[in-house]
């Protein structure tokens, strides 16, 4: 069942997505050469001690997860697509690192992620990031009422597609308000003009994953959660989330 949130409602979701942008900011500011991925967790758990919110990552299990998500972000290297688990993998120069992260605050739940070189950036590495920022942009202005699911899906996949890249198969955004997932699904893949029509009220995340290799198969690590290309070929996520509003989206996870 879709649910349409008021203004007020919205603005309790901003303040659990400012304390999701601050979490993204003090991450990436700790994430350098030699750092390892469990001192990223680290910083994200002090911010989010300082903010008084929860992660919904933390202990979060879905039907097909072998166990609990066992940290409060998710962060992803290489060819890792999304899910990756914050372990004592170091990071190393030239990394391309997605970070993944949500928070819930006063009954209601923000989630948004970013992708970014460590170190050196390779010129590969930083086209594939701004296509994949490109593509998230292009969707959230299409997220305005009167269009339909499919023009915010098909802004996605023609963004990555018409630069050569793949989009990671079945991925995609959510509905989002009290709690992380809620309905409906927002397909990184679509045609314009089809799916449900967009309403003022309807708070979602849009979360391009865009492989470089354009190929879209992925596959399960032997961890049970991580999702990794299955060619090798690295992969690149951003995701808000916004507002339908009648002054168009809003995105409620910005600082």
């Amino acid at each position: 069942m879709v649910t349409y949130r008021s203004p007020r409602e919205w603005e309790r979701m901003r303040e659990a997505g400012r304390v999701v942008a601050r979490i993204l900011r003090d991450v990436r500011a700790a994430a350098e050469p030699g750092v390892p991925l469990t001192e990223l967790e680290a910083v994200a758990s002090r911010t989010l001690k300082e903010h008084h919110a929860t992660s919904p990552f933390l202990h979060y299990k879905p039907a097909w997860a072998p166990y609990p998500y066992p940290a409060n972000i998710c962060v992803s290297v290489n060819e890792v697509v999304v899910h990756g688990i914050p372990d004592g993998r170091v990071l190393l120069d030239g990394d391309l690192v997605t970070v993944d992260c949500g928070a819930r605050l006063g009954g209601y739940c923000g989630d948004a992620a970013v992708s970014f070189m460590v170190g050196t950036s390779d010129e590969a590495g930083a086209r594939l990031v701004e296509t994949t920022r490109a593509a998230l942009e292009q969707a959230i202005a299409q997220a305005v009422p009167g269009n339909r699911l499919g023009d915010v899906s098909s802004a996605v996949e023609e963004t990555a597609r018409n630069a050569g890249y793949g989009i990671a198969d079945g991925s995609g955004g959510h509905g989002i308000g009290t709690e992380m997932h809620e309905d409906p699904p927002v397909p990184n893949t679509g045609r314009r003009g089809r799916g449900m029509r967009l309403r003022e009220g309807l708070t979602i995340a849009i979360e391009p994953l865009v492989t470089e290799s354009g190929r879209d198969a992925t596959v399960t690590l032997a961890d049970g959660w991580s999702v990794a290309t299955r060619d090798g070929s690295r992969a690149a996520h951003f995701e808000h989330t916004i507002a339908i509003t009648g002054d168009g989206p809003v995105v409620l996870t910005a600082l």
